[in-house]
């Protein structure tokens, strides 16, 4: 009895050891950890109305500008359709200038000619000075009569077109309206959170549904403050993610961001140097092979260990 008691006192401590030592070599590799991250946005309505359509469940892969609501817009289409029927009666009350001087013109040519065959019987002594007066002075009010027409007809030209030009902001104001009545995704990704259904009533502001870009995937790891000169934009460095088994799965990683002020450790990350208060925030670009997910731990090794 004594000789197994000693034999399970040494084979126990010798498992401590191995452990002690995989410990050892596993926090040797790993410089830093941290949880992955996407980039989510909250899509939220842009109109109001009731929504007719939302063909999203949470799960649901949806790409870049997809539609995937509608928000009801009859009353929008219906004053579109009003403006558009203001913008023809507007086209139809401007007057056609050259039609309207037309008749003045014919008057002013018909005078010219009788001042010409005044002036001819005058050199004949057949008529007096007066009646050649009486010519000019009528084609003088003729003149000034086209001009005044004239500047009338282009001023309500001018008011007509400003009218139109006004309704035509209008039109484009509710074009856009109509627009923002489609709901669509603004990134390609998969639908985390579904806030809202199908029948009931939008808001502008309300939220509809998060998406995430969930295949390119943020580490957020911590680093000390001596392990910043080991590190720079775009280095190329291995993740590590927890595949469930004895051993975590290896990616490749890009850092793309480094803070630049340092904070307390969060209570949930380990760093290589427990002792440090103050770290360091990275951001490391992994591509997401669809085994990742938001919110799972991984470990960073910055540079090959032998």
């Amino acid at each position: 009895m004594k000789m197994q008691y000693q034999a399970i006192k040494i084979l126990i401590a010798i498992c401590l050891l191995a452990m002690a030592s995989s410990c050892k070599k596993a926090s040797d590799n790993v410089d830093a950890t941290g949880t992955f991250e996407a980039t989510e946005v909250i899509v939220s309505s842009e109109a109001m109305g009731k929504i007719i359509w939302l063909d999203i469940e949470e799960g649901n892969e949806v790409l870049e500008n997809q539609k995937v609501g509608i928000i009801d817009s009859v009353q929008l289409y219906l004053k579109k359709q009003q403006l558009l029927a203001s913008s023809k009666s507007l086209q139809h009350r401007k007057p056609d200038i050259n039609k309207q001087l037309a008749a003045l013109q014919q008057q002013i040519s018909t005078a010219k000619t009788e001042i010409k065959r005044v002036e001819n019987l005058l050199k004949a002594n057949a008529v007096n000075q007066k009646q050649l007066d009486d010519a000019n002075a009528q084609l003088a009010v003729l003149e000034k009569q086209q001009t005044a027409l004239k500047s009338s007809l282009e001023l309500t030209n001018s008011s007509i077109s400003g009218e139109e030009e006004a309704v035509g902001l209008q039109i484009e104001q509710l074009e856009d309206q109509l627009r923002k009545c489609y709901i669509s995704s603004p990134i390609a990704g998969v639908v985390l959170v579904k806030y809202a259904q199908a029948g009931e009533l939008a808001l502008p502001g309300k939220a509809l549904f998060k998406v995430a870009d969930t295949k390119n995937l943020v580490l957020r790891a911590y680093i000390s403050s001596d392990q910043l000169t080991q590190i720079k934009l775009g280095q190329q460095v291995t993740v590590f993610a927890d595949s469930g088994e004895s051993e975590s799965k290896e990616y490749a990683g890009t850092i793309s961001w480094i803070a630049s002020k340092a904070e307390f450790t969060p209570k949930t990350i380990q760093t290589r140097d427990e002792r440090a208060n103050l770290v360091y925030a990275v951001k490391i670009s992994v591509k997401n092979d669809g085994l990742l997910k938001i919110g799972m731990y991984g470990n960073v090794r910055l540079s090959q260990k032998k």
